[in-house]
């Protein structure tokens, strides 16, 4: 169950948000989904980089590109956008006072970055000793690499996934989504959460250091296990999986489908299905073991039992026979599956730029069945929330709104200001 008016399991948390790009925002935008009150900082006049990160943009009216990327849209939902240049004094003293009203601070400036505006955690946490404070950076808080910048594109090369993507005669190849980024924000949104449990538990909140490297070094799985187990590097195999076998995309007469024998059984299965149930007895396929063992010469045996019949032929056989199987879907048909329909994966919200009124957007995948995740703001325009939350929060009348407005520290008041 998904709603866009009831209350979140985090609805009275609320968080000072000044990460941007895609692992602090990704983070954010999870949390922000439950329930919590996420107040976006941007630098006042140039907000966050992935705004300009396109095409493609939303359209306006006349079918003009404004100024929000596809790409800003993926991580920016339920969020609160406030301008602030914290390369003031009057906009570093703002932000201090909103973290004296949130419960979480979250940030991705290059290590001490905000130390010499006074908002590192050590500058925050006498005054505000129940704040959980998190960090995201490239390599972490310390270490021979602390200092350098990380991208998910490097930290996908240093942290071995490009050696495992791709075929074994191909080039390194990165994954298709910035999942370094992704996963890093799933990570942060976890140690989030447990923070805020244990400061409900002691009063006491606490300082997270998360590392783009470290989460992407944590998520090899079993691949680092191999390795770890073995002392053999893992190497690229293309749509192969290292343990399994047959576990991998097959080709049929006119495409492709993914079958994923998961046991000796399905693989019995799946020998009947295909016409061959004399592989489900070979002795040297008998057992997954042997099937890993003797890959090389099993799998182009079945890619040319597979390439006989059409892809809904075998889906459809293989379905009814309880063998894990699935198309090789483009991202229009994902989003045209009956399944992703029908579990309200695309949504659509109302936005003050886009010509048509509203951008699509991909929902959360989580379904709580008290707390349901809730859609209130769409990704806002730069500023849109400023002079709401210096109200709302920090008693700011309409005065000192605007004088903080014509002396730069809060930026222009965006078209639209005002909630959604």
């Amino acid at each position: 169950m998904i709603s866009t008016t009831a209350k979140g399991p985090l609805e009275g948390i609320r968080i000072l948000d000044l990460s941007r790009i895609l692992a602090g925002p990704t983070c954010t935008q999870v949390l922000g989904d439950m329930g919590a009150d996420v107040i976006k900082i941007e630098k006042a006049g140039a907000g966050d980089d992935t705004r300009k990160w396109g095409p493609p943009f939303v359209k306006d009216a006349n079918g003009n590109d404004t100024t929000e990327s596809a790409y800003y849209l993926c991580a920016n939902r339920n969020k609160r956008s406030v301008e602030i240049d914290i390369s003031l004094t009057e906009g570093q003293e703002l932000i201090r006072k909103l973290a004296g009203e949130c419960d979480v601070f979250i940030e991705n400036f290059k290590v001490g970055g905000l130390r010499k505006y006074g908002l590192s955690h050590d500058d925050l946490k006498e005054s505000r000793p129940s704040l959980i404070y998190c960090s995201i950076s490239g390599f972490g808080q310390d270490g021979p690499y602390a200092a350098h910048p990380g991208y998910d594109f490097m930290i996908q090369a240093m942290g071995g996934i490009m050696s495992i993507t791709g075929q074994p005669d191909g080039d390194p190849t990165k994954v298709g989504v910035g999942i370094a980024d992704v996963m890093c924000g799933m990570y942060a949104a976890v140690s989030i959460l447990a923070a805020l449990h244990h400061r409900d538990k002691t009063g006491q909140g606490q300082y997270i250091d998360l590392a783009l490297l470290d989460c992407q070094a944590s998520w090899l799985i079993n691949s680092g296990l191999n390795y770890l187990t073995s002392g053999k590097t893992p190497t690229r195999m293309g749509n192969s999986h290292p343990n399994i076998v047959p576990y991998e995309v097959f080709p049929a007469s006119d495409g492709y489908f993914a079958l994923a024998v998961g046991n000796d059984t399905q693989f019995a299965r799946f020998c009947d299905v295909a016409g061959a149930p004399e592989l489900a007895v070979d002795p040297h396929y008998v057992t997954n073991s042997l099937r890993v063992e003797h890959r090389e010469e099993l799998v182009p045996k079945l890619r040319r039992i597979t390439v006989e019949r059409h892809v809904d032929d075998w889906l459809n056989a293989l379905q009814l026979a309880k063998v894990p199987c699935g198309p090789v879907n483009d991202i229009r048909q994902v989003f045209e599956d009956p399944q992703i329909k029908h579990r309200n994966m695309q949504i659509s919200m109302a936005h003050p730029l886009s010509g048509s009124g509203s951008v699509d957007l991909i929902g959360s995948p989580i379904r709580f069945g008290k707390t349901p995740v809730t859609y209130r703001h769409a990704p806002p325009v730069m500023g849109q929330h400023t002079d709401e939350v210096l109200e709302e929060l920090l008693n700011l009348d309409a005065n000192v709104r605007k004088s903080l407005r014509a002396r730069g520290v809060t930026g222009k008041q965006s078209p639209g200001d005002g909630d959604q």
